[in-house]
């Protein structure tokens, strides 16, 4: 695994020509080796060359083009000089909170997020105020360039981040049109999992003289154990709550092929006393955020998706993944299981399939060169005692990042002002008018009638369980 190399000094962050607030910054943040993608992508970035770099989700790469890029700004320069292409919200809301978490060291750096689902007046308004790095959906950008909201002259850096999505969703013409607006003197950074030859193509149309690095995938088989399950189809979605019962799992990523099978699942998990949520296309942007940040911040066990509303998920420390349906295409499976074992942890993949799909589980297993060690259900045999609850609720207080709320304004609210100890506390998330903050179960109901009785700032907000 990366990070183990402390001897070979061109994996530490130290060896890169980094500001020394930077370097500190990272320290702060953890960050003493280089990835794999790191290592082999920054030292050319840094050097304003344009790099093709091919790597799995998960592998360190929004960390490689956000200090390239930050490394490009000039902060007293209030103009767009970064932008970044991402094929979906979720993942442009993830980019955006890593490059605010990395442009610490720096003083006022404004990242905006520009994408669909929430209204455009906003976001305008944003762009009015000022902005250094912008990150979005191509066809949200393409609005706002449309409509003279964004102007792209001063920019020095544009990152398409997860090419390949890009163009399977159709965005190939979008993005050209961006570049097209983009100075020609600019550096451009391509991240890809995959290289199929659309890339090349879109490559071709606008880098100079790129770089190309290929890191082969971080998963190695021995962290994430494989077992399958074959069921029949009456018993598909019961059998995934005896797995959850069996290995207790504290956090579970369930994929499903189809939206209806995604709320069929969730409806039986809740009505056995689950904590589970949806994740599937057909929810608002409000109701999305919510799900995703209820499962980060530990205060749901199981989030029921399908592939495409889980692109660009990536989720610290899930436990397990399961697979109740077997996804036609081999590697999606690979990019499914991934999800677990990492940082090197160790993950759980359970996939369950029907003699139907065995044709799938052959693909999968010419892919992974190895073959599917099966297990019999009866193997599974219920916990006993209570469901397992999540260890945290969630407490949604109505202000946000409009408000000049700050994730210090609501630890300091819970701790010193009411007595709650750090550790009772998990993560905070901050969007444009609500924060959300994760408490451990026992005080929740406690921590809203007190947040509503006190004051953040020394101003009264309204807090709600969610």
């Amino acid at each position: 695994m990366i990070g183990r190399m402390s001897q070979a000094p061109s994996t530490r962050f130290d060896s890169l020509p980094l500001a020394p607030a930077t370097l500190e910054n990272l320290q702060k943040l953890g960050y003493l080796e280089m990835t794999a993608i790191q290592a082999a992508s920054l030292p050319a970035a840094l050097l304003g060359k344009d790099v093709i770099a091919q790597a799995k989700t998960g592998s360190g790469k929004t960390a490689a083009f956000a200090l390239t890029l930050l490394a490009n700004l000039n902060a007293r320069r209030f103009a767009v000089q970064a932008l970044v292409l991402c094929p979906t919200r979720e993942l442009a809301e993830q980019v955006a909170t890593e490059v605010r978490r990395l442009a610490r060291a720096e003083d006022n750096v404004k990242v905006v997020t520009l994408m669909g689902g929430v209204p455009l007046r906003g976001q305008a308004a944003s762009l009015e105020h000022g902005a250094h790095i912008v990150v979005g959906t191509p066809g949200r950008v393409m609005d706002h360039l449309d409509r003279g909201n964004l102007k792209l002259d001063a920019l020095s850096t544009l990152v398409l981040d997860e090419a390949d999505r890009m163009l399977d969703m159709g965005f190939a013409d979008d993005i050209a049109k961006v570049a097209r607006q983009c100075p020609t003197q600019r550096q451009t950074l391509l991240f890809s999992a995959t290289y199929p030859e659309g890339i090349a193509k879109l490559a071709a149309q606008f880098m100079r003289s790129p770089i190309t690095v290929k890191v082969e995938a971080q998963h190695t088989g021995e962290q994430i154990e494989q077992r399958w399950y074959e069921v029949r189809e009456p018993e598909r979605l019961a059998t995934v709550a005896r797995l959850l019962d069996h290995f207790r799992p504290a956090s579970t990523l369930a994929f499903c092929n189809t939206r209806a099978r995604c709320r069929e699942l969730v409806e039986l998990l809740q009505a056995q006393g689950y904590s589970a949520l949806a994740l599937h296309g057909d929810l608002e942007q409000r109701d999305r955020d919510q799900v995703l940040i209820q499962f980060a911040n530990r205060s749901c066990s199981v989030l029921v998706a399908t592939d495409v509303a889980s692109r660009g998920l990536d989720v610290a420390g899930l436990a397990a993944v399961i697979n109740v349906e077997v996804t036609p295409d081999a590697e999606v499976h690979v990019h499914r299981i991934g999800r677990t074992g990492r940082a090197g942890e160790t993950g759980l993949a359970l996939s369950l399939a029907s003699l139907d799909e065995m044709g799938a589980v052959g693909r999968i297993e010419l892919l992974q060169g190895s073959e599917s060690k099966w297990h019999k259900l009866d193997e599974l045999t219920p916990a006993s005692g209570e469901r397992l609850k999540p260890a945290m609720v969630t407490v949604h207080i109505q202000a946000g990042r409009k408000e000049k709320i700050r994730p210090g304004d609501v630890l300091g609210a819970l701790t010193a002002d009411l007595g709650y100890t750090r550790e009772q506390v998990g993560k905070i998330d901050i969007n444009e008018f609500a924060t959300y903050v994760a408490v451990e179960r026992a005080i929740g109901k406690d921590a809203v009638a007190r947040l509503n009785a006190g004051k953040i700032k020394g101003r009264s907000f309204k807090a709600r369980l969610l």
